[in-house]
């Protein structure tokens, strides 16, 4: 086995659309610089996600200086967003959590709901630092963080998807697998551990950062979705369904908070602290 280190970085600029994987990010209390600072809301404000809309992911935002945006999907044109000026807030739901958010413009609603084929309204978080606190029960007071599920990274590791590879392979719908990273949209992607490791720690460092493990990411019906071509199918779910649920839950992946800031690299070493 070779020795634990980052792989990969995924930065999404925009909730629920595909994002980027840069060589490096800085770590923010809140979580990687750029990383879910925007999303999208249905006519009601409420979030919009893959989960009805698996078209979402095929859509891309590439962020540009001073956290402006270029979107980019099949069959529309190229728009650039620039970060909305601070003023007047907009109430909008994530999940079960409201939150203040400024819109984006007439403009990026108009390309969101031509894409999607609904009423689509662009929102960015002016303020990661006040406006959506992490669960307390698994955080420290004072915890932020930006339009991501619930807490500011997701880790996942690849010794964990060769063993998951493995049982789909042995399964009912093997011909679906193997399946790749993408579908589990980490930010942080590590090398060099056992499989399903991660399951038991409780501290972490990457480079220079300590984090905080908070909890098992509980997976959903977006992991079916193949970011590549938005189609659906059994897997990941049958299979975690029966060789690694915990509590309820569908796990693949852990939650993390940061515990100190800096920058990651890929390469970076890591280190299980607890």
């Amino acid at each position: 086995m070779t020795e634990p280190a980052l792989r990969a970085i995924h930065l999404y600029p925009v909730k629920s659309i595909a994002g980027s994987g840069p060589g490096e990010a800085v770590v923010e209390p809140w979580g990687l610089a750029g990383d879910r600072r925007w999303m999208v809301v249905d006519a009601g404000r409420k979030l919009l996600t893959q989960r009805p809309l698996p078209r979402m992911a095929l859509a891309h935002a590439e962020e540009l200086a001073a956290g402006a945006l270029r979107l980019t999907a099949p069959g529309m044109p190229p728009l650039t967003v620039e970060v909305p000026e601070p003023g007047a807030t907009i109430p909008v739901e994530h999940f079960r959590d409201k939150i203040e958010a400024v819109s984006a413009g007439a403009a990026a609603a108009a390309w969101f709901s031509e894409f999607l084929g609904v009423q689509a309204e662009l929102v960015h978080l002016d303020a990661p630092e006040m406006r959506r606190p992490v669960d307390p029960e698994y955080s420290e007071p004072g915890d932020t963080v930006t339009f991501a599920d619930g807490y500011p990274l997701l880790l996942t590791a690849t010794a964990s998807l060769d063993a998951l590879n493995s049982l789909i392979a042995q399964g009912d719908h093997a011909d679906e697998g193997p399946l790749p990273m993408s579908r589990f949209r980490p930010n942080v992607v590590v090398d060099g551990t056992a499989p399903w490791a991660e399951d038991g720690w409780r501290r972490v460092r990457i480079g220079e950062v300590v984090f905080q493990v908070a909890k098992p990411s509980a997976r959903c019906v977006v992991t079916t979705t193949d970011q590549r071509t938005a189609e659906r199918g059994k897997e990941p779910l049958r299979t975690l369904g029966r060789h690694h649920r915990f509590a309820g839950g569908l796990i693949f992946g852990q939650n993390l908070i940061p515990r100190g800031t800096g920058t990651i690299r890929v390469g970076d070493p890591f280190e299980i602290l607890d």
